[in-house]
């Protein structure tokens, strides 16, 4: 009877083992431009993130860089004999017939270089263009294009895969999350915008024409917003549910963003910021959204998020006059009166901006912060000298918290109702503290941000809250997006 093998001799990182490679395509063949391992691979090979049966497993992803088509080669110095029900882990069925990357990816070899060197050289990404960006380092192009478009719905089938291998917990559009299941399921196609980015460079055989490499994308899904009639209205007897007949572009919505990558060589430039800039721009403009959200972003996202939409806000003069009331006298007990001087308007604001009630009011108190006197403004600089706090001062800093406390505490009303009043108290001061910390260090980003010049972009005519969750039970968010 053989001997069963040691499984540690045979094990991969299926982290190290992947290799994701960005291909230029030209007639001459294929130019490699970057290359970068996955972040996470536990929905794929399990939460070990390992594959078993092989020594020096290399496995090699490669994605031709303007329409990401991809191809799968996998290569080995050993691979082990099965013995029983011990057996090598079988890589084309777990990445093929699991649904993770389309059919395309393992064809010949031969027959992915020889496409690649018969493309078109007017190729141009799918959909419209929407925005062109001149960066430091060189021009990038915005495209949008709608899922029932096939040629949109191909690149985002071909570039799905990288969503839970650079996002924890990311899943696919259409996957339902409760069962992991890789049948996907894409009702309401025309409800789904994909926004893709690409830089355009001078083609390596021939400077007088151009190239395109995809950089990243985000999907946005539109729901249907229910505005109740004002005063309610009294149903008819005649009454009856529309027929369907109608056009949903025309319906009002809620916009969600649902998906946000960046690939890992082109982050820490700031086009991800500009990314998230352009779609949030056109969705402010378009007079169907009435609320811009995203869903469960992770905290890299929520940073280039919060500062994006302080930097927006601040364009809002009736935004930008807010400040705490100097002048209110906070009683001991009962009701606390309004802190905020133009505090009255805060909801015709955010309608007006689109912003998601609980970011519009995070993204409020850090401007407030952002006012408060060097002397009691919260601050990541351990060794920074700061004047003796005045009676006003330590007033403002009071006035502060306490609109901070009162969003606290109504987001986490239900956990907080069943505790002693010392210890919710407790509680409040703790997360309150941890709430500071978190936006001195956005607002030292966004500092930082406005301080170099930003990419320029031109619009194209024709075509988680970690610390707030420390107060109940933590926080059951997927991220999904991500940027560094």
């Amino acid at each position: 009877m053989a001997a069963l093998p040691n499984p540690e001799e045979w094990l991969a990182n299926a982290n190290e083992a992947i290799n994701i490679s960005l291909l230029a395509p030209s007639p001459s063949g294929l130019h490699k431009i970057a290359t970068f391992h996955p972040k996470f691979t536990y929905s794929i090979f399990g939460e070990e993130e390992q594959i078993f049966g092989y020594k020096d497993l290399k496995i090699n992803l490669r994605y031709r860089a303007n329409d990401m088509r991809p191809y799968l080669k996998t290569s080995y110095s050993s691979k082990l004999k099965a013995v029983g029900d011990t057996e090598p882990t079988d890589i084309v069925e777990v990445l093929r017939d699991g649904g993770h990357l389309p059919r395309i990816a393992f064809v010949k070899g031969s027959d992915f270089e020889d496409s690649s060197k018969q493309m078109s050289e007017h190729w141009t990404p799918p959909g419209t263009l929407h925005s062109v960006i001149d960066a430091p380092d060189g021009q990038y192009e915005i495209w949008r294009g709608n899922m029932a478009d096939t040629t949109v719905k191909q690149l985002n089938t071909r570039v799905q895969f990288l969503v839970p291998l650079l996002i924890e917990g990311g899943t696919y559009i259409g996957q339902d999350p409760e069962t992991g299941s890789v049948e996907l399921e894409l009702p309401d196609l025309d409800r789904w915008t994909l926004f893709h980015m690409y830089q355009k460079q001078k083609a390596v055989d021939d400077p007088t024409k151009s190239t395109y490499t995809f950089v990243g994308y985000s999907t946005i899904f539109r729901f249907f917003y229910f505005q109740p009639p004002t005063p309610p209205a009294s149903p008819r007897g005649e009454w009856e549910l529309p027929t369907g007949n109608f056009d949903m572009a025309e319906l009002p919505c809620r916009t969600r963003l649902s998906q946000f990558i960046i690939l890992p060589p082109f982050q820490g430039k700031g086009i991800g910021a500009r990314l998230y800039k352009t779609i949030f721009e056109h969705y402010h403009k378009h007079p169907q959204t009435h609320e811009f959200t995203v869903e469960d972003p992770n905290e890299a996202f929520d940073d280039l998020r919060d500062v994006c939409d302080l930097e927006f806000l601040r364009t809002i003069p009736r935004f930008n006059d807010l400040h705490l009331d100097m002048s209110v006298k906070v009683p001991k007990s009962g009701a606390i009166p309004q802190l905020i001087v133009g505090g009255e308007d805060l909801e015709s604001i955010r309608l007006q901006a689109k912003i998601a009630p609980r970011q519009f009011s995070r993204v409020l108190e850090m401007h407030l912060m952002s006012k408060l006197p060097t002397s009691v403004q919260p601050s990541m600089a351990l060794d920074e000298e700061v004047p003796l706090p005045t009676q006003q001062d330590k007033k403002q800093a009071r006035l502060f918290q306490l609109v901070v406390k009162q969003r606290l505490y109504r987001h986490n009303k239900d956990i907080l109702s069943q505790i002693e009043t010392s210890e919710r108290i407790e509680r409040l001061q703790q997360t309150l503290g941890g709430v500071e910390l978190e936006y001195a260090r956005i607002l030292a980003a966004y500092e930082r941000a406005s301080k170099y010049p930003q990419p320029q972009s031109s619009t194209v005519t024709n075509g988680k809250r970690k610390q707030e969750d420390e107060l109940g039970e933590g926080s059951s968010k997927k991220a999904r997006v991500e940027d560094a």
